[in-house]
């Protein structure tokens, strides 16, 4: 494994160039200040005619673009929007605005990897990937350090795309934890498959079965919320600082033996048999289909799933509690109002 640091990268060959940040949300917002703090004196945001990030980027001092002038504009243009509009974005508005020689660049590589992007052969592209979300990125920024990030070239047409990806992101603040060299495929589809297996798709199912089972057996949701979903961060948190073996070290002897009685009961066999099933959607190219093919439709049950998440009884006895925790809102990692 190949890993970039500061000492690597050269900022030198980007703080000159002109760089377009499109969209400001939890990535742009990052990107774009972190970019600026770090020297880069041409920065600008993209973003459509009326959107309602405009407001927060120019709080922040940055000019803001239309999407199709900020290409003809930019050296480098970061795409930071969701995966199902990169196609139409850079259709209609980068493919011929962008000039020859410049570079695009993107934090995910779906739509590359799965060739909803065509590239210009004359562009240089590439990925820088922070592995942590936006608001960790300018944080960590912030207060001098950083996240580690993945980088990965797909058409270097000048000779120039890897020392450039890895400029970009030591100036994003990658660099002070490590740049870690990867593919366009092995990013996005290990990317895909941890999000729907584990960390979004397994854990908030197991949550809400866990949630279920106890209130069905005739137990207080308030005590089927504590057990199942807010003791989750403490878990969550020794894995994070240490490992599985800190997490077990950390909690009583019972915890740690029904861990080890209890969980493959759970997550049996079968359910890493099911796991391999996503993953070959995955590698087939059937979740983006399917995903892009719902999105074109206007994402009916996508956003029928998404009501019926929100309406579930965990989401309401949950509030209720965490109006009981303040430092839960003073400590949030996700402020609305800024990006």
């Amino acid at each position: 494994m190949r890993v970039y640091y500061d000492r690597d990268a050269d900022v030198n060959l980007i703080k000159s160039k002109k760089i377009v940040i499109v969209g400001y949300g939890s990535q742009g917002h990052a990107h774009a200040l972190n970019l600026r703090d770090s020297g880069v004196k041409e920065v600008r945001v993209a973003l459509r005619e009326g959107s309602g990030s405009i407001k927060k980027a120019e709080s922040e001092g940055l000019t803001v673009m239309t999407p199709s002038e900020a290409a003809k504009w930019g050296d480098i243009v970061m795409i930071l929007t969701p995966d199902e509009g990169h196609a139409k974005l850079y259709n209609d508005h980068l493919k011929e605005n962008m000039r020859e020689g410049t570079a695009l660049a993107v934090a995910h590589g779906l739509s590359l990897h799965f060739r909803l992007i065509e590239p210009r052969e004359d562009l240089d592209v590439f990925m820088i990937a922070p592995k942590g979300p936006g608001h960790t990125v300018r944080s960590e920024y912030v207060r001098g350090a950083g996240v580690p990030s993945l980088v990965a070239i797909h058409q270097d047409a000048t000779g120039n795309a890897h020392d450039i990806a890895v400029a970009y992101g030591a100036s994003i603040g990658g660099g002070r934890a490590g740049i870690i060299e990867t593919t366009m495929r092995e990013e996005c589809e290990t990317d895909l498959f941890g999000e729907q297996s584990v960390l979004c798709g397994g854990l908030s199912a197991l949550i809400m079965a866990g949630f279920e089972t106890l209130v069905e057996a005739g137990y207080a949701p308030e005590m089927a919320y504590f057990e199942c979903v807010h003791e989750v961060k403490l878990i969550v948190d020794l894995i994070y600082e240490g490992g599985i073996a800190n997490m077990r070290y950390s909690v009583s002897n019972t915890a740690e033996y029904g861990d080890y009685v209890s969980g493959p009961v759970v997550v049996d066999k079968e359910a890493k048999e099911r796991m391999k099933i996503i993953l070959d959607n995955i590698q087939s190219g059937k979740f983006v289909k399917d995903w892009i093919l719902e999105c074109e439709a206007g994402q009916p049950a996508f956003k029928a799933m998404r009501r019926r998440g929100a309406e579930h009884e965990i989401e309401e006895v949950g509030a209720k509690l965490r109006g009981m925790m303040p430092w839960i809102a003073e400590n949030a990692l996700v402020d609305k109002s800024r990006n």
